[in-house]
Formats: structure tokens, C-alpha cells, sequence
């Protein structure tokens, strides 16, 4: 498909429309197009579109500039709630027309011990004040990893985490907890609202080389290199010119 011919904001979308790319389940290709914003962290949206000057009492329009976000490849192995570094510059002096130098704001981490009811095991993980917080506003680990979406949870280990915890709850796996039945049907009905069909839970968290890969096996269509099909083609034409030579020898042994 001639991209050039399509504006680039279009070029991601309509790359999925070929190729592999294209059988890919249309649950994870709706996924892959929901760009919806994160939510704000490092500051405050308005909340408005127009506010009065109080100065003047002119309706004046306030627009909400987000401050750009560096994601490093850390925050991928961690759960930072939504937090990065912030690249900006700051004076050397008092005075603002003084010499100012490039600053890297980084949140503070801390290495904590995280419990996951539904998968029975224990996480060490790098994680911020911010993460501890939304864990205890949404009252429990499991509860922070399910509800919080893939825009705000920005981790590729939270998301192979919700992957293993929708996985589990939509098998209603026998191992958790197989001693006590009565605590395992506690817990798969405690998190009963989250539950979707495995067909479906087995492809959250993938990223596109990840879901590639999958569908490439689930079809068993591995691509078989050229010389291996020209190779086939002369090992026939040989099989059909040796079986067709004693013919014709037989033939004109018996015209002599």
C-alpha cells in the first residue's frame, strides 16, 4: 500500500489493514486504536474551556497544555503510576535572564514487596509514592491492576500482569489455593466484574510484535524460503523425466 498518499497520522491504521496485521482479532485491533490521553500527573488541567478575567471580567478561553513526558525503558519493568522524567532547564541564578542549564526531573522510587490474591505470589517491584497511593485508593493490588487502563498504567509488567490475572479468572483455575475451595470461590467472586472470555483475555498486554508472533503460530503459515520451493520443483521435474525415459527406450527397443 502506497503510504505517501495518505496523511502520516493515518499510516499506523492503515498498516493494520494488511498483511498479518489484518487476521489479528478485532477486539486487539480496537485496542490498538483507542489512543485515548493519560490521565494528568505532573499538572493540573482547568477543567474548563472559558474562564472570566478577573481583572477585567472578559471571557477569555484556557486551553490545557500537558507538559511532555519522557518514558524510559525502566518504567516498562515497574509500576510508576503514570509518573516519568521531565526534561526542562533551570537558572543558575535569582535573575531569569541568567544562564540557564538543561535538568532532568526523575520521581523517587522505591523497591516494595506487592501481593496478588488472584495469582498467589508475591512481586518485588519499583514502584512510587503516587503508585502506593492509587493501590490503597482502589483498595488492593488487584483491584489497581484490572480497573487502571493501558494509557495510565504505562508498564509492560502491569500489563502482563492483568494478562495472568484475566487469564486465571476466566478459567477458574483449580490450583488457586486447591486445599481451600472456600477461599478460591471467595476470591473468583470478589473479582467477578472483570471477568471476560479467555479468547480474549490471552490477547491483552501483547504488543503488535507479540500478537504477531501469536497469530503467526495460531495459522502454522511459517514462510518457506525461496530456494526451498525451486528446490521441490526440480526434484519433480527430475522424478517425471526419469519415469518417462524407460518409456521410450522400451518403445524403440521394440520397433528394431
Amino acid at each position: 500500500m502506497p503510504l505517501h498518499k495518505f496523511p502520516v497520522h493515518l499510516w499506523r491504521r492503515l498498516q493494520l489493514r494488511e498483511g498479518i496485521r489484518a487476521r489479528l482479532p478485532a477486539h486487539y485491533l480496537r485496542a490498538l486504536e483507542d489512543t485515548r490521553e493519560p490521565t494528568p500527573v505532573h499538572y493540573r488541567p482547568h477543567g474548563v474551556k472559558f474562564r472570566v478575567n478577573p481583572r477585567n471580567g472578559q471571557r477569555e478561553r484556557v486551553e490545557d497544555v500537558p507538559i511532555p513526558i519522557h518514558y524510559p525503558p525502566e518504567c516498562q519493568r515497574g509500576l510508576w503510576g503514570g509518573e516519568g522524567w521531565i526534561l526542562g532547564y533551570r537558572y543558575v541564578g535569582d535573575d531569569k535572564l541568567s544562564k540557564r542549564v538543561k535538568k532532568v526531573w526523575k520521581p523517587q522510587l522505591f523497591e516494595r514487596e506487592l501481593y496478588s490474591e488472584i495469582l498467589d505470589k508475591t512481586f518485588t517491584v519499583m514502584v512510587t509514592m503516587r503508585t502506593l497511593d492509587l493501590i490503597d485508593k482502589a483498595f488492593g493490588f488487584d483491584f489497581y491492576i484490572l480497573k487502571t487502563p493501558k494509557e495510565d498504567l504505562c508498564s509492560k509488567f502491569g500489563m502482563d500482569l492483568k494478562r495472568g490475572m484475566l487469564l486465571r479468572l476466566a478459567r477458574q483455575d483449580p490450583q488457586l489455593h486447591p486445599d481451600d475451595p472456600q477461599r478460591r470461590a471467595a476470591i473468583y467472586g470478589k473479582y467477578k466484574e472483570f471477568v471476560i472470555p479467555e479468547a480474549e483475555a490471552e490477547w491483552v498486554g501483547l504488543t503488535l510484535e507479540e500478537a504477531m508472533e501469536k497469530q503467526r503460530l495460531l495459522e502454522q503459515k511459517d514462510p518457506v524460503p525461496l530456494f526451498k520451493v525451486y528446490m521441490e520443483e526440480l526434484i519433480q521435474r527430475l522424478q517425471q523425466q526419469a519415469l518417462s525415459e524407460p518409456a521410450v527406450v522400451h518403445k524403440t527397443a521394440s520397433r528394431k
